[in-house]
């Protein structure tokens, strides 16, 4: 049957080829379907005219009816702009446009009644309304719609340029809806289940989203719309995870055997924190269940992950598999080679790394180990992605900052055994509740909240730039304590070059501050030995300060560095500046992180000062940095495979919502296991629809 929501949008009136790209490009609009699922962003009231004598300054949008009776262009190039003088009969008011003049000019005429919608302002002592919405009444029938609750749409720079305001999106709304006058919106959700949850009808909550009665209706409106985005995402994670499980059992590590128990007696370096041992039985449980573990572990910078991460393998080395680490960068997973190395101390077990340094002679001997079986854990990078790493008897996969591998790559680490391994995910990135019940909804969490004994946690100070000396005092006087510091400057991928530029500046201004020290620097453009060999130096203490950009964030552990000083700090994000924070405070003594800045800074920027100065609480600022950024923007949040796009709904505003779905889709899949209940068939339906994929990606995590 044929669908007309699926028509392409270029054929409402008004819109066109040439407009039709912009929709494509700046809103992904292609069909009448998407443009009904792109909604106000907030809603005017225009049910009163005023006349232009009433009119002030101060005033928000307001609407005027009247007639130009002039147009003039003024300046040339850039700078012109498009001026009509209108008269209501009580006074007139000069209008002005600055882009898209040309088409404004065409479409504009003199002496014919307009509607005139936008806000008071003043220029040259005069008020005027620049870039106004215009309604010719003469193709107006029913002005009664255009002067009551009015939506209004976001719009794009190339859609004000090419003429495209809120209300010519408003207009080919209501030709949609005019197109489906003898048709219905297919439901997408069972009428018993609007029942249940207290759901108007989807063409209702279209209906009223774009042209509604009042703000009530508005309200069901949302509820309705939010609540199905949030019931499908939840429906994906949960049924994937379900269909998961059943297609793929887990290998049983039954046993606690000798290397588990040799290491938990003889080589903990401390006595477990209480979440971690809390931690170790919820992974125990899962080990010996019978079904593949997919375990996502929390643990803020410090708190012990990597301890827990080993005692895992050890478990599945007693149990006769192999376990694998795999981390994003090759300095981290020499980190961990390095830390799994000195805990085992002179255990019997052989830790082998594998990166793309790693060549010739070594290589061969490690490949060679993995394939028989003789090496136990195997750490590296995406190296081990290759088709020649092949193991014997592969039990356990452990990733580390996961979100920086694509699921594509991931998909083949899974592939190098009959059954999938066991899957321990692991993120010092402490991720929000809300967002992890969308983001990783379809793993099971751990989380470490407490810091091993005798942490410190790390001083967070806000310096402005003209406190240099001050700064340099604190810096010298740990060093004098035969500490260690890091100086980090900001590089970011669009500015590259002139941030590279700083860091130079800044690496030769550090060098005449401390003409006593041993001062190197670090940065992502050296060559992958370069920097190993810099971070070696520095671990071994044969520098005192290390200047370096972000390449540091994740994994670097020099528990002799106590003090840290990120330069223009107010170019870092929130979860980028605790990660940095990180670095430090990983020893016994007392550490600091100094924040410098200009005084010039943002709204928000002081807000992210604030919360750093104030918190050492990791998750405490992944809400903050929620709040702030939003949930699209979080970096490494997105989940392949998974339904994310969210149009209305948001996780954090939306939370008790979300709570409200989550538990809709699990109701669902509990009453309707086997997919098949003709009551749930539009459900069923509606996923197919929005759920393609062309790769299975069922056992990935």
């Amino acid at each position: 049957m044929y669908d007309i929501l699926s028509q392409d949008v270029m054929y409402l009136h008004g819109v066109g080829p040439k407009r039709v790209k912009i929709f494509n490009k700046d809103l992904e609009i292609f069909s009448l379907r998407d443009l009904l699922y792109y909604f106000p962003y907030r809603y005017i009231d225009r049910s009163r005219i005023y006349q232009i004598c009433e009119l002030e300054e101060e005033m928000p949008y307001v609407q005027i009816r009247g007639q130009i009776k002039l147009m003039n262009e003024i300046g040339i190039g850039r700078k012109k702009r498009l001026e009509a003088i209108f008269d209501d009969g009580s006074g007139i008011i000069k209008l002005v446009w600055f882009g898209g003049i040309n088409y404004v000019k065409k479409k504009l005429q003199l002496h014919t009644d307009y509607l005139v919608f936008g806000k008071p302002t003043v220029f040259n002592h005069e008020i005027n309304v620049t870039q106004p919405e215009m309604t010719l009444l003469s193709k107006t029938p029913n002005i009664d719609s255009l002067t009551k609750l009015r939506p209004v749409y976001r719009l794009t720079e190339s859609m004000k340029n090419s003429g495209i305001t809120s209300g010519v999106i408003e207009q080919m709304e209501r030709d949609v809806f005019a197109k489906l006058t003898n048709t219905h919106i297919p439901e997408t959700l069972p009428e018993s289940f609007c029942k249940k949850y207290d759901l108007m009808s989807l063409e209702n909550a279209l209906r009223e989203i774009h042209f509604p009665s009042d703000m009530r209706m508005v309200e069901l409106a949302e509820r309705r719309l939010k609540f199905e985005e949030l019931f499908y995402v939840q429906l994906d994670i949960l049924n994937y995870a379900d269909q998961r499980s059943k297609k793929y059992k887990g290998f049983v590590f039954s046993k606690i055997g000798d290397r588990f128990m040799t290491f938990y007696n003889e080589h903990l370096p401390f006595e477990l924190t209480n979440a971690q041992k809390r931690v170790m039985k919820e992974i125990r449980r899962d080990l010996g269940s019978g079904l593949q573990m997919n375990r996502l572990l929390q643990g803020d910078v410090g708190s012990g992950k990597t301890i827990v991460a080993l005692m895992t393998m050890l478990i599945a080395l007693d149990n006769g598999y192999q376990a694998c680490i795999m981390a994003p960068t090759e300095i981290l997973a020499e980190q961990h080679f390095a830390t799994v190395k000195r805990m085992l101390g002179d255990m019997d077990v052989r830790v082998e790394l594998l990166t793309g340094v790693i060549q010739g002679k070594r290589r061969n001997k490690v490949l060679e180990g993995v394939t028989s079986g003789e090496v136990d854990i195997l750490i590296g990078t995406h190296a081990l992605l290759g088709d020649i790493v092949n193991f014997k008897n592969f039990g356990l996969a452990i990733i580390d900052e996961q979100h920086r591998f694509g699921v594509e790559q991931r998909a083949k680490l899974w592939k190098k055994n009959d059954s999938p391994p066991h899957i321990l995910v692991m993120t010092a990135t402490p991720i929000p509740r809300t967002l992890a019940m969308t983001v990783y909804g379809d793993l099971a969490v751990s989380v470490i909240d407490e810091l091993p004994p005798g942490r410190k946690s790390v001083k967070t100070l806000h310096y402005y730039d003209d406190s240099e000396d001050k700064l340099v005092n604190l810096v010298r006087s740990e060093i004098e304590k035969g500490r260690q510091a890091y100086y980090v400057f900001p590089l970011i991928e669009e500015s590259e070059k002139s941030d590279l530029l700083d860091l130079e500046n800044g690496f030769k201004h550090i060098c005449m501050l401390f003409p006593e020290l041993k001062v190197a620097k670090l940065h992502g453009r050296m060559k992958e030995a370069e920097k190993n060999e810099v971070m070696d130096c520095f671990k071994r203490g044969e520098f005192h300060i290390l200047v370096s950009t972000t390449v540091i964030e994740v994994g670097v552990d020099v528990p002799n560095a106590s003090i840290m000083i990120v330069m223009n700090a107010n170019r870092f994000g929130l979860a980028q500046l605790h990660q940095l924070r990180g670095r430090v405070g990983r020893g016994a003594q007392q550490s600091y992180c100094i924040l410098q800045t200009g005084h010039k800074l943002s709204e928000v920027s002081v807000k992210r000062l604030e919360t750093m100065v104030e918190s050492t609480d990791g998750f405490y600022i992944a809400e903050e940095d929620l709040k702030l950024r939003g949930p699209g923007v979080l970096e490494g949040t997105q989940q392949s495979g998974v339904i994310f796009d969210m149009k209305i709904a948001n996780v954090i505003k939306d939370n008790g919502l979300l709570i409200e779905a989550r538990g809709a889709a699990m109701e669902l899949l509990k009453t309707d296991p086997d997919r098949n209940l003709p009551a749930n068939d539009v459900i069923w339906k509606q996923m197919l629809r929005k759920h393609k994929l062309t790769v299975d990606l069922s056992n990935i995590s």
